[in-house]
């Protein structure tokens, strides 16, 4: 009785459908689903789910690109139903580099790179993650907030923030406020410990060519 009860198992065992893999042939966007070219034998699947981060009060969403590799489970060991469960880099579509530390994230961050190259049918029809000009892109490090768009960066740590933009940095930490490289310019005022520098007024002014006295409010 129990070799019968092992056979039944192990046949349906052999019957449940096994993880495979795909390359991303069409995208529905309405329905966060897409087709897949099964791998290896590069047959086109139907609309398969695509799954999600989060799905609920916090959503969030990413579909796979058309030539992306992706990996497919089957739902509740069902071989005629997959779902698309997490996507994977290979030796031509590479994971992407940052612009904050020059080099792919590492254990225990996250970096997010938008604008990376679409991933190619073949190796030699574009360089493997070649990010667009200007592409935005954010970068979480053990010590620190990166984030960006082409010449535009922030960097949030414990104690500081720095925005920089070409040539133009501004500083914020406990010691103040602190621009280089550029001017601070208003439409309407300036105040500078609680003093107008549109509309303040000299005391001590004399005609000839003496010196103003310090700004009053």
């Amino acid at each position: 009785m129990l070799d019968e009860i092992k056979r039944i198992v192990a046949t349906a065992m052999s019957q449940r459908g096994a993880t495979v893999h795909g390359i991303v042939s069409a995208i529905d966007p309405v329905n966060h689903a897409v087709k897949v070219m099964v791998q290896p034998e590069n047959v086109e699947s139907g609309w398969l789910p695509v799954s999600a981060m989060a799905a609920g009060a916090i959503r969030v969403s990413r579909l796979p690109d058309i030539g992306e590799h992706v990996r497919c489970d089957p739902v509740e060991g069902d071989a005629e139903h997959l779902v698309v469960s997490g996507a994977q880099y290979d030796t031509i579509t590479t994971p992407p580099v940052s612009p904050a530390t020059g080099k792919a994230a590492q254990a225990g961050e996250l970096l997010i790179a938008a604008g990376q190259s679409a991933p190619p049918p073949t190796a030699a029809s574009t360089q493997a993650g070649q990010a667009a000009q200007n592409a935005p892109w954010w970068h979480m490090t053990a010590d620190a907030i990166h984030c960006g768009a082409g010449n535009a960066t922030v960097t949030v740590k414990h104690d500081a923030i720095t925005w920089s933009v070409g040539g133009v940095t501004m500083a914020l930490s406990s010691g103040g406020l602190k621009v280089t490289g550029g001017t601070i310019a208003s439409d309407t005022d300036v105040l500078s410990a609680g003093i107008s520098g549109k509309g303040h007024v000299h005391i001590g002014v004399q005609p000839g060519s003496g010196k103003t006295g310090a700004p009053s409010a």
